[in-house]
């Protein structure tokens, strides 16, 4: 097929972009803007556009398939053309469901614990060479890219995110892969920009729910409450199981958790929310045939996945994390997560307020306590950022007081540096969490 990507820069479409074209697709695309990892790894594969930005004569009746990135706005002159002369055009959930409607699709839906669980069913199912499609929002150890489309596989794993599926259709992505088996690791509003109220974010689950089959499955955190809630309360036919974090101990700076089945298990991951995690990996793999004992097998060698508490310095006395963390259920999982592993060790937890939602002042109290658990807690914005996202500019003490007793504001990286620095003495864990870049502040330690 002649497939071309309209907006071929983004994360998830350039890897599907990728992933086609070793499927023997010709592949084409166009974007106004393509930045690292995107740039060099389309220029290597040859379909990087010759040109930047949008030229209707890339649009043609040669082309058998249009694919839209949320990139694209609805007036895209190369998005007007495709409709006006009646091609097909997918989002790539949109393609995503084309592909694998007749095989069995585990769907992880939640508000944080999405990558994270996803790439611990990807490594389980790898380990034992079951065929599989996928998409996750991280490149994860052992895939080379972040989409996989098979053609023998009877087995599909989704992230499934809530964000909107593209420009010309508001619904979000998730609702659009028509889960057999629906996992939700969690309820936290988020996305603040398209769900104005938490009421409007929750219904997004409760349709995710509705849209199970009758011999479909829901896996749900019963130790989130609003996840209970929601599971309980809303009409479905689909088999129900719910899955709590299992007893762990901490030993030699690794968790180890407790199984009345097997032997105690050594983890490579660590962090309430990560057992969490695995628990709904666990049921998910139960559901693509893989046995319980051959599960805690393999995930004893899952190390994790990129900018999920990531090392970027170790020493016998200190470890430096790098996070992707932004959202506050996020922000506390995370801080928490290393509390719980290094109890007497101090904890310096740094903080970027960077996307759409946690630069809205309106969505700032839902930080409160999220970093709680850390000695030392800092947080920046940026007010160019704010200029770019044509944001109203924040007050400091009113960041500060949402976020809680002992946090530390800053506006200038600069400030925040020399504050690191301050409180760094080499006998310290760190804790950098940003979905950004800290405004470009050198973070090396």
């Amino acid at each position: 097929m002649n497939i071309h990507f309209i907006s071929i820069g983004g994360a998830v479409m350039h890897n599907l972009a990728l992933a086609l074209q070793q499927k023997g697709h010709t592949i084409t695309g166009s974007d106004d803007e393509v930045y690292e990892p995107a740039l060099s790894r389309l220029k290597k594969a040859g379909l990087l556009p010759t040109k930047i930005g949008w030229n209707t004569e890339n649009i043609n009746k040669g082309i058998d398939a249009i694919i839209l990135g949320m990139h694209a706005k609805k007036d895209n002159p190369e998005l007007l053309k495709a409709q006006e002369m009646g091609l097909t055009i997918y989002s790539f959930p949109e393609y995503m469901y084309a592909h694998t409607k007749y095989k069995k699709r585990i769907v992880v839906g939640g508000s944080h614990g999405k990558t994270s669980t996803t790439a611990m069913i990807l490594f389980v199912l790898k380990y034992y060479n079951v065929d599989f499609d996928y998409l996750v929002g991280s490149i994860i150890d052992g895939f080379d890219t972040m989409v996989g489309i098979s053609d023998s596989s009877k087995i599909a794993v989704f992230e499934g995110d809530e964000y909107l599926n593209s420009a010309i259709d508001p619904r979000p992505k998730f609702h659009l892969y028509k889960a057999d088996v629906a996992i939700i690791t969690g309820i936290a509003w988020d996305h603040i920009n398209v769900f104005p109220t938490y009421e409007n974010y929750v219904k997004q689950f409760e349709i995710f729910i509705e849209g199970l089959p009758p011999n479909g499955t829901l896996i749900y955190c019963a130790e989130d409450a609003e996840v209970t809630k929601v599971c309980e309360l809303t009409t479905t036919y689909a088999t129900k199981i719910a899955y709590t974090a299992p007893t762990f101990t901490v030993r030699d700076g690794h968790f180890w958790i407790k199984n009345t089945n097997f032997e105690d298990i050594e983890l490579q991951f660590f962090g309430s929310h990560n057992l969490q995690n695995m628990m709904a990996a666990k049921f998910a793999c139960l559901e693509a045939g893989v046995t319980e004992k051959q599960f805690y097998e393999a995930i004893q060698h899952f190390k994790g996945t990129a900018k999920r508490l990531e090392i970027i310095k170790e020493t016998e006395k200190s470890i430096v994390y790098r996070d992707f963390a932004h959202a506050p259920s996020k922000l506390k999982a995370t801080v928490n997560a290393v509390r719980e592993l290094f109890p007497q060790r101090t904890l310096l937890a740094i903080y970027e307020l960077h996307t759409f939602s946690s630069l809205n002042k309106n969505f700032l109290p839902q930080y409160f306590n999220s970093m709680a658990t850390a000695d030392v807690k800092a947080v920046l914005f940026s007010n160019h950022a704010l200029q770019m996202k044509k944001m109203p500019q924040l007050d400091v003490s009113e960041v500060a007081a949402n976020f809680g007793e002992g946090v530390v504001v800053f506006t200038d990286k600069n400030e925040l540096h020399t504050f690191i620095e301050q409180h760094y003495s080499g006998n310290e864990n760190v804790l950098l969490m940003s979905s950004g870049t800290f405004d470009g502040m050198d973070i090396n330690f």
